[in-house]
């Protein structure tokens, strides 16, 4: 038996690849394997290839496997284009309709069966999805049952003559390749797995509902890939509490109504990705000059302009931190995990109430859209702050306004909601008053700058650097941040089982960026390898903006084709600079 297996369906985008995909890997969480999902698809609604590929395991893994053991074709373009990932000895599970050929040179096993016949034996040629499904499942020699209870409640809200139908396509397609097989196949014979319960999504949707937990009740968005399943999650949950989501005319109308809807003391978000971010810079400097609580997802994308915008990259983080005219306080956090994806968006919306500024969800687009296994979540964990919101105000003693803009120690003022006695206050986008009254002196005008600026001294979110250091002198010191966090993990084993001693940082804090955690990890390193998906190295030159020093230890192994990285390529890459 083994412990981990890759699995991958491919074909022209709109015939199933991703229903096929979503069955098969459901059944397989039932089952308690872990799972890690990448998803390539066409930046179009129907045509262009596409294909899904799945990391099965019996322990967690969070990057995509090197290689692949299943390929399942819908067309020879899926098998052109995937067969060179096949390991020697893999299969290839391809419909007969179309004359499946396999290059020469590859040493692979064809089976060619008519997927597309068997589904319009059972009266549509859209069930072929299910045909393939049964003969993967069957190939593993897995319980045919667990498929079909998946199949159940997938098709369940269009009647049990579907149901049944799409039952019997899975069985058809297990009976007719266990006859060319003569069973399952041996050398694909998954070990069992924990059987443990284990939660299975996208990172958008654990950003969803985290924003549900963090008491989130309202989100105004534009449809942008790839942001748009946060609003289509909690657009189909958020109602359930009492909430709603509003689509917008564009981003500039989604940015300015969330901080409306903010300043009258409601928590509610946006999410976009880059072409959005650069719309809402505007809106993000009101928030910030008015010290108003905004939450903003971005999931990074490939650009510039429309760019990749189905492939990954995180080439965002410049725009992040400077992309705003003029100077204001904000954080830019980034999880690397679905576990974080929750949790981090709980605190997003904690720290934007209680630092009175925009805070930006950084993901990109492999953790957005790749669906993973991940650990239950701790609901006791959650809490909701909601810093110097005051809703007793004492009477006044001057006949003055509140002093909404007061100058504090630690540049965070008293805030009240619309309508609170005592509270009435300017709030405008040019510099003010303690009061919000508008005023441009010179005195004035350093004094709000420097109390604005001052929220931002000591902010450190839990592990804002997430350190794994064993090593006093290490070889190599590692660097990321988002997705690549478990190839860099998954690496390091590789590295270590060689004799190379290496230590890893994920960035979580891009901004206030916390130097003082950072810069004892690259004194004590030999060399330092900053991994990121963009082609300027732009968290190694915030790194290098802040530490100041070490500059001749880092190096960048960068990534812009649209992918992610895989293990043997970082594992290339940390080799050649040993």
């Amino acid at each position: 038996m083994i412990s981990q297996l890759s699995w991958k369906i491919g074909g022209q985008q709109g015939e199933g690849v991703e229903s096929t995909d979503r069955i098969f890997s459901t059944a397989l969480n039932r089952l308690g394997y872990y799972l890690y999902g990448y998803r390539h698809f066409s930046s179009r609604i129907k045509g262009g290839h596409t294909n899904n590929k799945i990391r099965i395991s019996t322990e967690p893994k969070r990057a995509i496997s090197d290689d692949l053991d299943i390929l399942v074709a819908f067309d020879q373009e899926t098998i052109d284009l995937n067969a060179h990932e096949l390991r020697p000895g893999g299969v290839i599970l391809a419909d007969a309709k179309f004359n499946p050929t396999v290059p020469e040179d590859r040493n692979v096993r064809l089976i060619a069966m008519p997927i597309t016949g068997i589904a319009e034996e059972l009266g549509t040629s859209l069930m072929k999805n299910m045909v393939a499904s049964g003969a993967s499942w069957a190939l593993l020699g897995l319980p045919l049952e667990v498929l079909g209870k998946a199949v159940e409640e997938e098709f369940a809200r269009k009647g049990p003559l579907v149901v049944e139908k799409n039952i019997e396509a899975v069985r058809r397609g297990a009976a007719f390749v266990l006859e060319q097989t003569g069973g399952p196949l041996e050398e694909f014979r998954l070990a069992p797995a924990d059987g443990r319960q284990k939660l299975f999504m996208i990172g958008n949707e654990a950003i969803g509902l985290g924003a549900i937990a963090a008491g989130c009740r309202l989100m105004f968005a534009y449809p942008i890939t790839p942001a748009s399943e946060i609003m289509e999650y909690l657009i189909k949950q958020l109602p359930k509490f009492g909430g709603t989501v509003l689509q917008t005319e564009d981003e500039i109308a989604a940015v300015t109504m969330a901080i409306g809807a903010n300043y009258a003391g409601v928590r509610a978000f946006t999410a976009s990705a880059g072409p959005g971010l650069s719309l809402m810079m505007e809106g993000i400097g009101l928030a910030g000059m008015t010290e108003t609580p905004l939450v903003i997802v971005d999931t990074m994308r490939g650009g510039p302009s429309t760019g990749l915008p189905t492939k990954v990259e995180q080439s965002d983080l410049m725009a992040l931190i400077h992309g705003t005219h003029g100077e204001i306080p904000k954080a830019v956090i980034a999880p690397s995990t679905i576990e974080e994806c929750f949790y981090d968006t709980i605190e997003a919306f904690n720290l934007a109430e209680e630092y009175q500024m925009p805070v930006i969800l950084a993901v990109d687009l492999q953790l957005a859209l790749g669906k993973q296994t991940c650990e239950p979540l701790d609901y006791d964990r959650i809490e909701i702050r909601r810093g110097k919101l005051t809703r007793d105000l004492p009477p006044l003693e001057n006949p003055e306004m509140f002093k909404r803009y007061a100058f504090t120690e630690d540049g965070i003022s008293p805030r009240v909601l619309p309508g609170t006695k005592y509270g009435i206050h300017h709030v405008t986008g040019v510099e003010h008053a303690e009061t919000g009254s508008p005023n441009e002196q010179a005195a004035n005008r350093r004094k709000m700058m420097d109390k604005r600026l001052r929220k931002l001294q000591g902010l450190r979110i839990r592990d804002a650097v997430k350190a794994d250091a064993p090593h006093e002198e290490p070889d190599l010191l590692l660097i990321g941040m988002g997705s690549s966090s478990g190839t860099i993990d998954e690496v390091r084993s590789r590295l270590a089982a060689e004799g190379v001693r290496t230590n890893r940082l994920f960035i979580r804090q891009v901004h206030p960026f916390p130097a003082e955690l950072v810069r004892p990890h690259l004194a004590k390193a030999r060399k330092v390898v900053v991994i990121e998906n963009n082609a300027t190295g732009q968290l190694a030159s915030i790194i290098k903006t802040h530490i100041g020093e070490h500059h001749d230890k880092i190096h960048s192994m960068l990534k812009y084709d649209g992918t992610p990285f895989l293990p043997h390529e970082v594992e290339k890459g940390c080799k050649e600079l040993i």
